[in-house]
């Protein structure tokens, strides 16, 4: 005999146990912090004699390494530097070839034996293409975006950036490809490597320059090691992910035809991949390109040293056109990988007569490049673009920052002052006066109520690692402003994803803007906040909130456009107003994707607080900073883990959240 539902739905003596846990959790909280400080002062400042010197290990080993470690045939530093050398020749050859042409001798003295490719033939290549990937108008964007470089005087700069955009990714793609597939292959590396690439996703790009810096010296070429490295685990986990996405069938196929494991991996699995394996292209290609700033603090120059240069010496203007050109030449060639990725494989059939009918545009491409040269030598004006025919608006965003902290700085400043009274700084007292055994304990009991005791297990130990090594304070700030940021990004982005869910024609708009936020450099959001706002914590959390805001946006919108229509027409049936199908159905049922752009939103923050270190913030980003300056290997690599392992708490709670909560929904 079978209980009745109204029997089982009503049960109102249980207590729910993980509302008597939290209960019993915080109170313990409550009781440290009443009985304050003097009798349980090591429960509230990790006592110095218990913390862990593993920055000084860690500084120790690399020393040992660089000046000690031998391989018998040659020191671990020449080892390093025989790595930097295989970078540096391919990247000598095209820089030559698209910046300072190939020169003899060094130094004022140099002279040009062969001309570098003309800005004409560049920006011809290019939108050709776009024409062969898809069509006219792809070719005229890009070639726009290219020519924007020359007219804006941008191109001898953004040249240098793209060679080592050039030389950077195919080592990036070849280098994630190899641990791609060999995590398909072997389960057991798949283990091993996937902790490996989360981590190296979340620790801030700093953390990359420091024992970079110290391996291969200061140069573009450990700029674009850094780079790779930085590159790398997206596409990583893109190849494991479409070779997993294969059908069986393929494979098959191939075994029966008698393909060895090579052959099936080369000439049947890679190629049916192909669509995914290029998305995983356009991410390497935009993170090096979103590496290209930061990579200039170690010699990497280009566009990314403009706009650092800028921010040092406040030049907004200069500023904002090198980030422009970074963002326009982030939007070329996004598009272009993007429209590879797209287009269909050429139909098989009888070849072609003629090389002109063949590869036409090759063809084409190779005598622009021929005759550019060629009038060139004639008309200095088609190699380098003269300096009187090009444009800048350099004074007029001065202008007009001038303008506004001249007519606006009295509500500016008290915008700014009401919200560091009220709202962030008593966040921060909350935040650094709380106990740290009692953080650890309620994040772990976070752990086991959504994950179980694995996932308790795995955050606490992450937790209770920062307090260990010494930097619970600094890490307290860093969560402080990132909360701060996340909470305001999200009541900003989550209704916005909202309306363009539900208008078609504000979705393509704000799809629009937020894709060019996305690909603007993350150092150009500094330099408006800091012109009106000055430096300290209210600048750094406007720059991370504009930053971060994307996720939210793009996810909100997302989730509710998935919600399935079946269940929104029998809410319409029912009788629902448009504002309850959004409150009843559309947002509970989006919930867990909201989430997962809340969990992104975060990394982000994280991701541009470590940058915010350079306008006056105390956190973790600055002890990053500070090792970089002073090449302190164990310090920023300390720094960058502790970022990084607040970075997989959070990712990890929300993800587990999430994933329960689309399993009670029934949409998994």
């Amino acid at each position: 005999m079978t209980a009745s539902p109204a029997i089982i739905a009503t049960n109102p003596s249980r207590i729910n146990p993980w509302l008597v846990g939290w209960i019993v959790a915080l109170g313990l909280v409550a009781a440290l912090q009443v009985l304050g400080k003097d009798d349980f002062a090591w429960a509230f400042k990790y006592p110095r004699d218990w913390t862990l010197p593993l920055r000084f290990w860690l500084s120790d080993f690399m020393k040992w390494l660089l000046n000690d470690f031998d391989l018998g045939l040659f020191t671990f530093r020449e080892f390093t530097r025989s790595i930097a050398w295989v970078i540096e020749q391919p990247y000598w050859l095209v820089k030559s070839l698209l910046s300072t042409g190939i020169l003899k001798g060094q130094g004022s003295g140099a002279v040009v034996v062969f001309p570098r490719v003309s800005w004409i033939a560049i920006i011809g290549i290019v939108a050709l293409m776009g024409l062969y990937a898809r069509d006219i108008k792809l070719a005229a964007l890009v070639g726009g975006c290219f020519l924007y470089l020359a007219v804006f005087g941008q191109w001898d700069s953004a040249m240098v950036t793209l060679s080592s955009i050039i030389i950077a990714v195919p080592f990036g793609v070849a280098g994630g490809l190899a641990l791609g597939i060999l995590a398909y292959r072997s389960l057991a590396f798949e283990r091993i490597i996937r902790p490996l690439l989360d981590l190296m996703q979340t620790v801030p790009v700093f953390a990359y320059l420091v024992p970079v810096l110290i391996l291969f010296g200061f140069g573009p070429v450990s700029a674009m090691i850094a780079t790779i490295i930085y590159a790398l685990p997206p596409m990583a986990r893109v190849t494991l992910l479409a070779l997993r996405q294969v059908p069986a069938e393929l494979t098959e196929f191939g075994a029966m035809a008698g393909c060895s494991k090579s052959q099936i991996l080369w000439k049947v699995q890679i190629p049916a991949a192909k669509a995914t394996l290029m998305i995983g292209v356009n991410q390497v290609v935009m993170l090096s390109l979103n590496m290209v700033i930061i990579a200039s603090m170690i010699g990497a120059g280009g566009l990314g040293f403009d706009v650092l240069n800028a921010l040092k010496r406040l030049k907004i203007g200069e500023g904002v056109e090198a980030g422009l050109a970074i963002t326009l030449l982030a939007i070329a060639l996004d598009r272009l990988s993007q429209a590879y990725a797209q287009k269909a494989p050429p139909a098989h059939g009888a070849a072609t007569p003629g090389l002109m009918r063949r590869y036409p545009n090759l063809v084409i491409a190779g005598a622009l490049i021929g005759l550019t040269w060629v009038v060139g030598l004639m008309w200095p004006f088609v190699n380098s673009l003269p300096e009187s025919w090009q444009l800048t608006t350099g004074p007029v965003w001065g202008d007009l920052v001038r303008w506004i902290n001249i007519n606006y700085f009295d509500q500016l400043d008290g915008f700014k002052n009401v919200l560091l009274l009220n709202v962030m700084i008593p966040f921060k007292r909350f935040l650094l006066g709380l106990p740290w055994v009692g953080v650890v304990g309620l994040v772990a009991l976070g752990g086991w109520q959504l994950g179980g005791w694995r996932l308790s297990l795995l955050c606490g130990v992450l937790a209770l690692f920062v307090a260990v090594v010494g930097q619970w304070p600094k890490s307290m700030v860093t969560v402080y402003l990132c909360g701060l940021s996340v909470a305001i990004a999200c009541l900003i982005g989550i209704p916005i994803g909202v309306m363009a869910a539900r208008r078609e024609r504000l979705h393509r708009i704000v799809q629009a803007v937020i894709d060019t936020l996305q690909t603007l450099p993350s150092f150009v959001y500094l330099m408006p906040v800091v012109m009106l706002f000055r430096v300290g914590d209210f600048a750094a959390m406007l720059a991370v909130i504009v930053y971060a805001v994307a996720p939210a946006i793009r996810y909100t919108d997302h989730g509710i456009r998935k919600v399935p229509p079946h269940l929104i027409e029998a809410a319409t049936s029912a009788g629902c107003t448009r504002r309850q199908i959004l409150w009843k159905v559309q947002l509970p049922l989006a919930l867990p994707e909201i989430m997962l752009g809340i969990n992104q939103t975060i990394m982000m923050a994280l991701s541009m607080l470590v940058i915010t270190a350079l306008v006056g913030t105390r956190d973790l980003g600055q002890e990053v900073y500070i090792a970089l300056t002073k090449a302190d290997t164990g310090r920023g690599i300390v720094a960058g883990v502790c970022v990084a392992f607040i970075a997989i708490i959070a990712d990890r709670l929300i993800s587990a959240w999430s994933t329960r909560r689309k399993a009670q929904l029934g949409l998994e």
